[in-house]
């Protein structure tokens, strides 16, 4: 098992970032697989390895479920069609539903505009034992609302409130928030899934031309290509300042599905072999209460 950790491990540290004042977006290749390869048709060694992560993963869930003093959450940003979802579907394929809990942010509620712009996923933090997953999160109000300025005026915040530097004050505040979290015993992983532009292009092709993903293609998502590079400066804007050690980012390559999930497993394993699970151990009084249980029994 620790050699398996240790391999999957090593897939997640390249592309770590917890200091990220000298983050470039350029310097990451979507493309990126650190020369390993996947073979169509033959035993293939990727998914032998992400399996191999799934059953690990499954081992540590039921530690930290049992041990019930730290809860993990993870946070998946990235541009329409990364692969978000299936790499949450078959990373977390192993892990007990009981204990993984997964969040989706959409367009925000009335509800939701009348509040701060952290409340409602403060709502849906995992418990202790737990995995929380957030497929899009409060980054995205550094994100598309960053993009789309129009939004934030629908957020009723007073208006000298919102002046030049706000991105700065909403990194300042996720930085506080995210330092709050891990010193209550919520350990943070957050993974940005980098895709090419093109590559892009080609799955939303590929889902306008299979009629049973046709349902996943949204004319709003080919809409959006047009700010890409605005999306662009969001996002490195955004590794740059809330990169921290508390709460890393993985710059994770995207155009290889196969190759992203092995290192979203990897960082999960990185960050749970963190937090010293164990399964609790049994005192005295238990074990009499344990072995007056098997006289029963078997009597």
């Amino acid at each position: 098992m620790s050699e398996t950790i240790k391999k999957a491990k090593s897939f997640a540290k390249s592309f770590r970032v917890e200091e990220g004042k000298k983050f470039r977006l350029k310097d990451h290749d979507p493309n990126e697989t650190l020369g390993l390869k996947h073979e169509e048709g033959i035993k293939d060694r990727s998914a032998e390895l992400l399996q191999q992560g799934v059953e690990i993963l499954a081992e540590m869930q039921e530690m930290l479920y049992a041990q019930d003093r730290w809860g993990l959450l993870l946070i998946f940003q990235a541009m329409d069609a990364a692969g978000k979802d299936g790499a949450i579907k078959h990373v977390m394929s192993g892990v007990n539903p009981q204990g993984c809990q997964v969040f989706n942010f959409k367009a925000p509620s009335a509800e939701e505009l009348d509040h701060d712009f952290l409340w409602r996923s403060g709502k849906c933090l995992p418990e202790r034992g737990r995995i929380g997953i957030f497929n899009r999160s409060y980054y995205e109000e550094v994100l598309v609302v960053r993009v789309h300025r129009e939004l934030l005026e629908k957020q009723k915040l007073p208006p000298q409130l919102v002046t030049k530097d706000i991105w700065k004050e909403r990194y300042e505040d996720i930085n506080a928030y995210e330092r709050y979290l891990t010193r209550n015993g919520i350990a943070i992983r957050k993974f940005f899934l980098n895709v090419s532009r093109g590559e892009q292009k080609k799955r939303f092709l590929e889902r306008l031309d299979n009629p049973d993903k046709n349902w996943k293609f949204s004319v709003a998502d080919a809409q959006e290509r047009r700010y890409w590079d605005k999306y662009m400066d969001a996002y490195e804007d955004m590794i740059r300042h809330t990169a921290t050690e508390y709460a890393p980012w993985y710059v994770v390559p995207a155009d290889n599905k196969w190759f992203s999930r092995l290192v979203v497993a990897g960082g999960i394993i990185e960050a749970l072999d963190g937090l010293q699970l164990a399964y609790p151990e049994v005192d005295e009084a238990k074990r009499k209460e344990l072995a007056a249980a098997r006289a029963m029994l078997e009597g």
